[in-house]
């Protein structure tokens, strides 16, 4: 069974302001993934730490990052309409490990179709 954690408070999630420029705030939230994966990689330097794992929900997707995988801990991202992933607690090791492959495998096919 997997540990599920929030980020810390200390760690601001950026707020979307209409009024702004979509780009402004990918700018922010891309700070902010980058301040939670330094958080973990800081505290636990192993492989997959800091990945980014997501699943589709609703009309959009639940995203968590490793914290660990032995045993398997993961750190909920409230970002976008932070949905969470009604079986993510149930996810092992294996499960994990794959879905990043799967996730790695998919967007670099994604990136060579762009090209």
């Amino acid at each position: 069974m997997a540990k599920i954690y929030d980020v810390p408070s200390e760690i601001e999630l950026p707020q979307f302001d209409f009024s702004k420029p979509y780009s402004e705030y990918k700018a922010k939230e891309d700070e902010y993934l980058a301040k939670v994966k330094k958080l973990l990689v800081d505290h636990n330097p192993t492989e997959h730490v800091g990945e980014i794992i997501t699943f589709p929900v609703a009309d959009g997707q639940a995203c968590y990052m490793v914290a660990s995988l032995k045993p398997v801990c993961l750190v909920h991202l409230p970002i976008g309409d932070a949905w969470n992933f009604q079986y993510v607690h149930l996810l092992t090791k294996k499960e994990v490990v794959l879905k990043i492959q799967q996730q790695n495998s998919f967007n670099k096919m994604w990136a060579s179709h762009k090209k």
